[in-house]
Parts: C-alpha cells; sequence; structure tokens
C-alpha cells in the first residue's frame, strides 16, 4: 500500500528556508517521511536535494522553519544530537573514514553499542565486509566502500535513514547489490528519505515522490502517479522569463 505525506511522520521539515553563504537555497520546503515508508526526493542538480537532506540531519541549520523526528521538536539542534534521536545520514561521496579500517568505521558507527554487536550487523547486511575488516577503507572499491557507508543504516535501529545519491560512480553490478540492500531496509520497516539519479529505480521503491527545483517542491504525490518520463520532463522545464516593468518603472 501506497503512504501518503500524512500522519505520524517520523521526520518532517516544514516552511524550511536554508542556504550557504548568504545564498538561499531551499524556500519554504516542506515535506514528510511517514514511520515505515520509502520516500523518493527527486529533482535536476542543484535543485537542493543535498541541502534538503543536510538539514534533516543537522549538519547545516535552517534560516527558518522546522525540524521535527518522531515528534520531538529538534529546529537548531547539533547533528549529534540529530543522529542520538534516530536520524542516520549516509551522504553522497560514502562518508566513511579512508585511513581507518574497516573495522574501525564500522565501531564508529554507534559509540553505545557493543563492538560485536556492530560488527554483526554491518556483516549480516554485506558478507562480502567480513573479509575486509583489516582492510584501510579507503583501499576498497567503490562499491565496498558503499556497502560499508550503507552498514550504518544496520546499526543502532534508525529511524529514519536519509540516502543521498548511493548509486552514484557505481558500476550497474553494483548498483543492483546496493538496491537490494535498501530493498532488505524497507523490509525491516525502516523509514527512508531517498535522493537517487535513478529515476527508474526510485520509483520501483518509493511509496512516495517529492520533486524539488529550484529550492522549492514543485509537485508531490504517490510514486504511483508518476512516470520516469514525466519526472525527467520536469528537470528540462524551462520557466518563463520574469515580466518586465514598463520602461519609466526602470
Amino acid at each position: 500500500m501506497n503512504a501518503t505525506a500524512t500522519g505520524d511522520p517520523v521526520l518532517r521539515l516544514q516552511n524550511v528556508r536554508a542556504g550557504y553563504k548568504g545564498a538561499e537555497v531551499l524556500h519554504g520546503v516542506t515535506m514528510s517521511v511517514p514511520s515505515g515508508s520509502v520516500v523518493a526526493l527527486l529533482g535536476p542538480n542543484g535543485a537542493g536535494k543535498t541541502t534538503a537532506l543536510r538539514c534533516a540531519s543537522g549538519m547545516v541549520r535552517s534560516r527558518a522553519g522546522t525540524l521535527q523526528v518522531a515528534g520531538q521538536d529538534l529546529t537548531g539542534h547539533p547533528s549529534h544530537q540529530i543522529a542520538q534521536a534516530g536520524v542516520c545520514h549516509i551522504p553522497e561521496g560514502r562518508g566513511i573514514y579512508p585511513s581507518l579500517t574497516v573495522r574501525e568505521n564500522i565501531l564508529m558507527f554507534s559509540p553505545r553499542l557493543a563492538a560485536a554487536e556492530l560488527i554483526d550487523a554491518a556483516v549480516g547486511a554485506f558478507p562480502h565486509l567480513g573479509r575486509k575488516l583489516k582492510q584501510a577503507a579507503g583501499t576498497l572499491s567503490g562499491g565496498e566502500q558503499q556497502m560499508l557507508a550503507l552498514s550504518r543504516a544496520y546499526a543502532g535501529s534508525p529511524k529514519v535513514v536519509l540516502l543521498d545519491e548511493v548509486s552514484m560512480g557505481l558500476a550497474p553490478k553494483v548498483v543492483d547489490e546496493i538496491f537490494v540492500s535498501i530493498g532488505q531496509l524497507r523490509k525491516r520497516s525502516v523509514s527512508l528519505l531517498l535522493v537517487e539519479q535513478y529515476v527508474d529505480r526510485a520509483l520501483q521503491i518509493a511509496d512516495y515522490v517529492y520533486i524539488l527545483r529550484r529550492g522549492t517542491v514543485q509537485a508531490e504525490g504517490p510514486a504511483l502517479k508518476f512516470t520516469r518520463d514525466q519526472i525527467l520532463d520536469s528537470y528540462l522545464r524551462v520557466d518563463p522569463p520574469a515580466e518586465m516593468p514598463p520602461s519609466n518603472e526602470l
């Protein structure tokens, strides 16, 4: 059954405005992730998708608006407190410590849990990592590094996982493996907010879709409402030029 954006959200951004060094990127964005659902956040490059995820995890503080996690207002809280509240952010570009071993990276995921529990969770999700525990994470292949990053979602039972372009730069076979693991998270009823370049992949796994363009939500609805071509057409749409004022007002 498709989720909607109403009722018992595990994560909610409300009228969020945010940006960097004076430039505003998000212009009043509102979105929700219902408990146990998969929500896809789609849009062209530069739409503000990564910024929205960073606001949701506290990596970027919003200039206005609110952030709620499981009904708790965490607006303005630092990222470590938001993580402790159950938000797991897997950023674009892997987000691992390349100089540390695979084992050391896994142990960094949740200091509150026993080492054996963390290792078991990571290796259970990605058995291949069990043979690489003593290897420096930076020497892993791109796919292995992404598996290591994704294994964080299996540690500590997060309330919601934010996935930012987890398929970027990976071979098609590895992308298949990554999406199998995302499907496993879904089966465990983990809530997901997914930014993904492969629109068809996102639509296959998502319950609900937000389309972000130029820092605003342009469309939203159940995933079944959208087709791949409709979404890609929205990326390429050219906005009409702003109406020029009369010459006597210039």
